[in-house]
């Protein structure tokens, strides 16, 4: 598919993923529609779109997957959707399974019987390596068992379930991407390498569940972003499911010393019991979307880590400084910016 001048529905546009996607949809020259939620979960997304308001072609929508009646209109109008919108975290979903499998299982649903329905056949679902829990080979590839440990990966699963069966049954063009370990600017507070520099920034010792031997196969977001969109431009007829990650992993313990590092800390982190549903490794098998896609992973993890914490240390100064300006006692917050 032709991404110039095509209309691109991006739900949970305003997040990590889906912000930086929608910057680049709208270089491509794409009309961009974000469908997003801002859920409390992930306070303060409103500044990663900011930037997109003024362009004509971009259009933002306060609003939920779980909107059967928004989301239909909103489909209606568009040439391809790419769903990212989802509820994430390991550790939310376990103490909030009911909502994880709303959103993540029966909001993908809501989005495939959408495009089934309005004829919208191109789609691109944001699967996650969460679907494999604890690894029984690594490399994971495509055919590793799909055995989720937790909550969050079995309603990624149910997600990605419902949409290869449409493309099967009704011949839609889904493609499914897991995606391993992503990171970078605007990365979610709850992710990993943003909870160790909020502590080593300040001379506080990162806190690691388990002893720190637990690996991750860090994915710089855009990487994902590449092959996200590659996927658009790629005909699928069959429910594709391909993995995207950078193929190789990084223990915990390694990453949160060269972030303490960083810092300029002496210190080493802190180890506590690790959380239900963790998993002890993730090394993803990229030969397949290297293969279909032409897609390579293009950025270091010490390279994504440098850019990661550039933007984290100039944000945190950004907000110390704004902090100090605010005007003390409760300010009247303007509402309808983002409608």
């Amino acid at each position: 598919m032709e991404i110039n001048r095509k209309k691109i529905l991006v739900t949970g546009g305003a997040g990590f993923i889906g912000s930086h996607l929608s910057e680049a949809l709208l270089k491509l020259g794409a009309k961009v529609t974000v469908l997003d939620n801002f859920d409390d979960f992930y306070p303060g997304k409103e500044s990663n779109v900011e930037g997109l308001l003024g362009n004509e072609r971009f259009s933002l929508v306060r609003g939920s997957v779980l909107d059967e009646d928004l989301l239909h209109g909103l489909v209606k109008e568009a040439d391809a959707v790419v769903h990212l919108a989802a509820q994430a975290g390991i550790r939310y979903c376990n103490e909030k399974p009911l909502k994880a499998n709303q959103v993540n299982a029966t909001g993908t649903l809501n989005v495939v019987v959408a495009c089934r329905k309005l004829g919208v056949n191109k789609v691109v679902y944001a699967s996650s390596s969460s679907v494999f829990g604890d690894p029984v080979r690594v490399p994971m590839d495509e055919l590793h068992p799909t055995e989720p440990n937790n909550p969050y990966g079995a309603s990624k699963l149910a997600g990605e379930k419902y949409c290869t069966s449409f493309a099967k049954a009704f011949g839609m063009d889904i493609t499914c991407l897991r995606y391993f370990s992503v990171y970078g600017p605007r990365g979610r507070p709850d992710q990993v390498l943003y909870m160790f520099a909020k502590k080593a920034a300040v001379g506080e010792a990162p806190i690691i569940y388990g002893d720190g031997t637990y690996s991750r196969d860090f994915t710089y977001v855009s990487d994902v972003v590449s092959a996200t969109i590659l996927s658009l431009y790629t005909d699928s007829e069959a429910g594709r499911v391909l993995n995207i990650g950078f193929g190789k992993d990084y223990r915990m313990i390694d990453v949160a010393r060269k972030i303490i590092a960083h810092y300029g800390g002496d210190f080493e982190p802190q180890f506590v019991k690790k959380y239900q549903g963790d998993f002890s490794k993730t090394l993803c098998n990229n030969e397949l979307a290297r293969r279909t896609l032409g897609w390579r992973p293009e950025v270091s993890f010490d390279d994504g880590l440098s850019l990661f914490l550039d933007w984290f240390d100039a944000n945190r100064m950004a907000k110390l400084a704004n902090d100090k300006m605010r005007p003390q006692g409760p300010q009247r917050i303007p509402t309808g910016l983002y409608s």
